[in-house]
Formats: C-alpha cells, structure tokens, sequence
C-alpha cells in the first residue's frame, strides 16, 4: 500500500531515485553477495525462462551448484520452487536476498533471468553480472515502455551495467565480463560496442561462434536435434524455439569454461508450464504453455505442426494492467487461423475490465473466421473454459491453454491475486471426468 501510495506522489525523476536508492540499500544490507558468485544474466523479449533453466541443469550435469531466478521458478541449490510473486525480477532486498541464501547454501553460480521492466526499476543494479545472455528481440511491452527504442535502451542498460561492474576474483581467478548473442537477431550488433573481454554469437541461420547445424525435428518424437561445431544435440523438445534456447545455453557452457562434447551428453528436461504436457490416461493431449504474446505463439503453433493430432482447441486470454492492449486481437487472429476451436477466457486483468479483454481477444478471432457458439467461446470464469475445451476434446485432439504456464496466481484489481495453477486446474477436472 505504501508503495503505490510513493509511485503516485512522486515525480517520475524522483521515483527512479527512489529505485535506485533501495538497489543500494538492498547491496549494503545483504553485504553485496554476487561478488561471491560467477552471475548468468538472461535477457530478451522470448526464451528467457527456458534458457536460464538450461544453463542451470547444464552447470549441475558438471557436478556444480547452482541457484536461480526465473519467471517460472527459484532454486537454491537442492531446494526448489515455483515463483509465486507474479514478476520475473523480485524486489531489490527479496533479490539480495535470495542472492545470500545462494551463497550460504554454497553455490558458485547464480543464473539470473532479467527482464527491462525489472532493469528500468533498477532491479540489476545491486547485481554484478559475469555474463549476459541476449536471446531475441521483438516487439512487446511496447505500451510499458512508451516505444519500441525505449524497450531496446531498457535492456541495452543491462549490458552497460556488465561493462562498467568490477571484475570479481573467485577462487583466485579473474573472472571475464562476456556478452553471448544471438546472431540471427539484427539487435545483436547494437551490443558490440560494450567493452567486455570476450563478445560470443550463436545462430542457425547467420555465421556465428556456435553454428547450430542440420536441424531437424522427428514428427513421431518431437525429438530435436543439430550439430553445434561437429557435437551432436538431441532433446525431447519441440520448435526451433527450443533449439534456439539449446545453443544459447551450451554456448553459455562452454564460455564457462566447461568441454562442449560432455555437455551435449546431458540429459535436458522441460521446464513447468513449458510446452507442459498433462497425461492422466485421457486419451487426447493436453499442453500448457506460457505463450503470452503473438511471435511467442506463432513460433509454438510452427513447433506443433509436428506433432501428430486430430483436432486443436485453444483456450487462450491476454493480460490487462498497462500490457500491450494491440496484441489482443493480433493473438486471436494467430489462434483463430491455427485452432479448430477458440475458447477466449479471462487471464490476468488487472485493472482493466476482463469482459473488454476477452471481446478484444475474440474480434480478432472472428477476423479469422471463426464464428461465436459454433467454433469460438467466450467464458469469463478460467477453470469453466478449460472444463469446455476438455468437453470439447476427442481421441487423438489436442487442448491447447496458454497465457499463464505454470504462474500461481491470476492477477485481479486492487492489487488482488487469486491463487491459480492452469496445471492443477486440469489435473482436478480430469479426476472429476474419469
């Protein structure tokens, strides 16, 4: 309450003090703890949560321990949880904190997703960053930022941030300041000005350091696999999305220090709320993906072309609270075009009138041709879509629900969270239909 009460009252100015002040505060209070770890910072606009995942299980593939931060979930070593905070970067002081808990509990690696909003509320500020990893750039948060160059400077502060931080000595070794970059992405030259020791690209389709080579993707299997340098890579994975986050994260490895023909022998596992998929012996496929924004979807639908199934039926939403209100009905056409049936239902409103979403999200729908109460549904109550797209689901469909993966609350007015997991959601309506 306090904190709303400060973000009205003060000057825009003002408040990014007041951010910065609490980042120092937050550094002084918990004793600076990252320069006790080698620091993995992952931004981008898509694949952040999956990549940090990545890294985090190829470090423990090497016997190291490791903590993390993510959209998805937290970990400290053996002990790990699902982040029920509703943001990607925490506060500054829940930040340093978990940075210490890292350190008390011994890990040497801390693998940090960092997201511009977090970066503009200086949330990386108290973090001295060894390496950042760029996966991608595309238009999203544009209404948060004011632009689509505001968006791009936002995040072009976090590797500002990398050159000008002190290098550590852990264990008597200088540690390197390293960019990895994603080659394919235009935005990636923009960051060869930074002064680091080492810049690293990695790409399927432009010369990089780490060329992903011969990329295939089995329909029977949803097996991936491609060379990186002459390695082989295979992974129960679906998309080029998650090959992409694959080479981002083995490149990451090596960079590391650590030898790339071990670590493509590591056995990779999703992540929650992932490309998640539900069995409790229905005899249709169910997947939960996050997907919140129109590539990240358009890159999933590519992804399930391979994989066999009958019908789709996608229950989908899209988020209110300042978030981009022009992609509403740009994710209902994707889903429109692609899904045989189209339930539009309530996600993350915020403040903003859920009703008004929804029909934001469905116009878009209907602009591809689906028609209301024969092959697209408006349903305001969450859990009574997914009961429909389960009614609707026959041998061999595939109910498809994105917007939220595997987030632990739906976020309401008044600063109000109604605790959620689309995941348990389905479990439960599916015990109650056998």
């Amino acid at each position: 309450m306090i904190k709303k009460v400060i973000k009205k009252i003060l000057p825009k100015k003002a408040l990014l003090f007041y951010h910065w002040f609490l980042s120092k505060v937050a550094v002084f209070y918990y004793a600076n703890p990252s320069q006790q770890l080698i620091v993995v910072g992952v931004t981008g606009t898509n694949g952040k949560t999956t990549t940090v995942n990545f890294i985090a299980q190829f470090l423990e593939g090497f016997d190291q321990k490791v903590g993390l931060a993510s959209t998805v979930n937290f970990k400290v070593a053996e002990k790990e949880w699902l982040n029920n905070k509703k943001m990607t970067m925490l506060g500054r002081f829940q930040t340093q904190k978990l940075l210490k808990q890292m350190v008390q509990a011994g890990c040497q690696y801390a693998v940090i997703e960092t997201s511009s909003q977090g970066i503009e509320q200086f949330r990386h500020q108290g973090i001295n960053y060894d390496l950042v990893v760029f996966t991608n750039l595309t238009p999203e948060h544009i209404e948060a930022h004011g632009s689509f160059e505001n968006y791009r400077a936002a995040k072009e502060k976090l590797f500002q941030h990398l050159s000008q931080s002190r290098k550590k000595i852990i264990g008597g070794k200088k540690i390197r300041k390293i960019i990895i970059a994603n080659s394919d992405d235009e935005e990636t030259e923009r960051l060869r000005k930074y002064q680091i020791d080492k810049f690293i690209t990695y790409g399927f389709n432009q010369p990089a350091d780490y060329y992903g080579a011969n990329l295939s993707r089995a329909e029977a299997t949803s097996l991936i696999s491609f060379k990186i340098n002459q390695h082989s890579v295979k992974a129960n994975l679906i998309g080029k999305f998650s090959a992409y986050n694959l080479l981002a994260s083995l490149t990451t490895i090596k960079a590391l220090g650590f030898p790339l023909n071990q670590a493509t022998q590591i056995k990779i596992k999703s992540v929650p709320g992932r490309q998640e998929l539900i069995d409790q012996g229905q005899n249709f496929k169910i997947m939960i993906d996050y997907a919140p924004e129109p590539v990240s979807l358009s890159q999933l639908y590519k992804a399930l072309k391979l994989v066999p199934k009958n019908k789709i039926i996608h229950v989908l939403g899209s988020c209110g609270g300042g978030r981009d209100q022009a992609r509403q009905p740009n994710l209902g056409q994707l889903s429109g075009q692609q899904a045989d049936f189209v339930i539009v239902t309530n996600e993350d409103p915020y403040d903003d009138d859920p009703w008004q979403i929804i029909e934001n999200v469905a116009q878009g729908v209907q602009a591809a041709g689906k028609i209301k109460g024969k092959d697209l549904f408006t349903i305001l109550d969450r859990k009574e879509a997914i009961k429909k797209a389960l009614e609707l689901a026959s041998k061999d469909d595939l109910v498809l629900i994105t917007g939220k993966g595997a987030e632990q609350f739906i976020c309401v007015a008044n600063d109000q969270k109604i605790p959620w997991d689309d995941r348990e959601v389905v479990r439960k309506l599916l015990r109650n239909t056998h």
